[in-house]
């Protein structure tokens, strides 16, 4: 007789199952690389579609077949960088703001958007003079959403780290560059390479414990209810434990996914744009990046892109052979 085998139907992963905090994806860690360039980018989800590619990984049993694909469109308009954010260390350790210095100019959509940046304006003068104290040097930077056709013009501001985390100087003479200046997505990724995407989900509001954790609906039904757990705790102690499945938010969390790889980074824009456009999105009209699978989001969510955190899985891919423009519904 087989062996009764009874697994728990729902993640423990994820605690506590509540809504994102903000809809702007932010990496509390980012890889330490020896060059100084930016970290992470952002773009906005278009879509999916599928492409042909031979596969030249020779260790694979497919080594030199044609592989169909699955890829996520995802739009990359340059990013503006209107400040450079400063930190040094507190008494216990930990990282805290020195100084923020804003460009002179900037976007009239940024200043919807400003109210979490201090308006007291520094110059590159007091930022030369805090060189000793220094750790660690940010660029600030916003989404430029109106350059896309899905009608947004709000951006989204955010940091992004820089490499090369000892070579402080190195740090300030490339954000004094680049500041009030547009980032692209070159500056920071190539193809073929293996990078991290964050994104808060696609939201579904409350749901009950079978939809929300997969448990088994009652045969018999307690209180005339079958869609419910059989019981939440025990009389003695009279404690309901966090493992228990109960109701509440399903989706809108905010989601880390590793190691998916670039297989193609362009700005012709007419290699990816179906006939009858991205649904929900409408046309991409800028650079854009093909990423090996599914994301996290809807579309127009705004994905965080950062340099893999973690060793990258072996992969090669050759020419891309097909990519199909057939409208995705």
């Amino acid at each position: 007789m087989a062996r009764k085998h009874h697994p728990r139907r729902g993640s423990l992963a994820f605690y506590p199952r509540k809504k994102a905090a903000k809809e702007t994806p932010s990496f509390r860690y980012f890889p330490l690389t020896d060059n100084v360039m930016p970290l992470a980018f952002y773009g906005y989800k278009a879509g999916m579609t599928h492409l042909i590619a031979r596969n030249e990984h020779k260790k694979s049993v497919t080594y030199g077949q044609d592989l169909q694909l699955p890829v996520t469109v995802v739009e990359v308009p340059a990013l503006r960088v209107f400040g450079i954010r400063t930190y040094g260390k507190g008494n216990t350790g930990n990282l805290i703001v020195l100084l923020d210095v804003l460009a002179e100019k900037t976007s009239k959509h940024l200043l919807r958007a400003l109210h979490a940046i201090k308006k007291v304006k520094h110059s590159l003068n007091e930022l030369d003079a805090l060189k000793e104290g220094l750790v660690e040097v940010r660029l600030l930077c916003h989404t430029q959403p109106d350059k896309c056709g899905f009608g947004k013009k709000k951006p989204a501001i955010t940091e992004i780290a820089l490499g090369g985390r000892e070579k402080i100087a190195e740090q300030l003479s490339y954000a004094k560059e680049k500041l009030g200046k547009e980032l692209s997505i070159s500056e920071v990724f190539k193809e073929k390479e293996f990078i991290d995407v964050k994104a808060v989900t696609k939201g579904q509001g409350m749901e009950g414990v079978v939809n929300r954790f997969g448990v088994k609906t009652l045969r018999h039904p307690k209180h005339k209810k079958e869609r419910i757990i059989g019981s939440i705790s025990p009389w003695h102690p009279p404690l309901v434990m966090w493992q228990v499945p109960r109701p509440g938010q399903q989706g809108y969390h905010s989601r880390t996914e590793f190691n998916k790889q670039i297989l193609m980074m362009s700005n012709a824009v007419e290699k990816i744009n179906p006939k009858g456009d991205f649904v929900g999105y409408g046309k991409v009209l800028n650079d854009f990046v093909l990423l090996h699978g599914t994301i996290p989001g809807p579309r127009k969510r705004l994905i965080g892109l950062r340099k893999a955190g973690r060793p990258a899985p072996l992969g090669e891919l050759g020419e891309i052979s097909f990519i199909s423009l057939a409208s995705k519904q």
